[in-house]
């Protein structure tokens, strides 16, 4: 059974331009540009404060006082076409893993035998078989995030916006996390907002630390491979040395 996208072209590249938004008469960013890649992870770090999940937000539709273009490659509507996974697995305590899981088709009145199929085969991708009928209260903490993650993949769409979904989580269950998102989001296009360069590093193919005010993104950082990449590659290892002094300089710079 195929529950991913019909094709990895059906993931859109994204083009943000003249993003601007004034927070406390202060311009948090101001004709702001970005470019995320179809079908491939785009990350965005830098300081609390700075502005990356209002930019997400702002990708999502959901800030009203922003002005700008966010349009799509396809030139189709992306309202339609986003999941949102925030860093909360938000999941009902009431309902069970698999009811969770197909929780938008259960608003939609849609639940089918199909669709349950479905979710059933990206829990077992999961790792979360043994746990589909447990309640969110009888499951840990990395369990229920993938949980959220299966529950975001479920609405099947091509766009995939992420807010620090792995951060409340164990580094050692942070990294599995990492490796299944990887695996169930290869072919969407996703914009991942994070506070862990090494997260960043294993995950993105194109990576951004946002600093200043107004806020502005630095030259992309394109780590070589696949992900998820190994924390032990000697050439991740130099990134993040060269990352982490970005970092500082963009909290510097922000806090100026």
């Amino acid at each position: 059974m195929n529950t991913g996208l019909s094709s990895a072209a059906a993931a859109p590249s994204i083009h943000v331009r003249d993003a601007s938004l004034v927070y406390d008469r202060t311009f948090l960013f101001d004709r702001l540009a970005l470019d995320i890649s179809g079908s491939a992870w785009t990350v965005l770090l830098g300081p609390s404060g700075v502005g990356k999940t209002t930019l997400l937000r702002l990708v999502a539709g959901l800030e009203t006082g922003a002005s700008g273009q966010v349009e799509s490659d396809d030139g189709a509507a992306l309202d339609r076409r986003i999941s949102y996974m925030a860093q909360q697995d938000l999941l009902l305590p009431w309902l069970s893993v698999r009811e969770n899981a197909t929780l938008g088709a259960r608003l939609r009145g849609s639940v089918s035998n199909e669709r349950i199929a479905a979710a059933d085969e990206l829990l077992a991708r999961a790792g979360l078989t043994a746990a589909a009928d447990l309640l969110p209260a009888a499951c840990s903490g990395g369990m229920r995030q993938r949980a959220a993650l299966v529950r975001t993949l479920m609405e099947n769409r091509p766009i995939i916006l992420m807010d620090e979904p792995f951060s409340a989580l164990d580094a050692i269950t942070r990294l599995q996390l990492q490796d299944i998102a990887a695996d169930l989001l290869a072919d969407r296009t996703v914009l991942l907002v994070t506070h862990d360069p090494l997260e960043a590093l294993r995950l993105g193919y194109r990576i951004h630390v946002m600093s200043g005010r107004p806020a502005r993104l630095g030259d992309a950082i394109a780590p070589v491979g696949p992900a998820p990449r190994q924390v032990t590659d000697p050439r991740l290892v130099k990134l993040q040395t060269e990352l982490l002094a970005q970092l500082a300089e963009a909290a510097r710079e922000t806090a100026a």
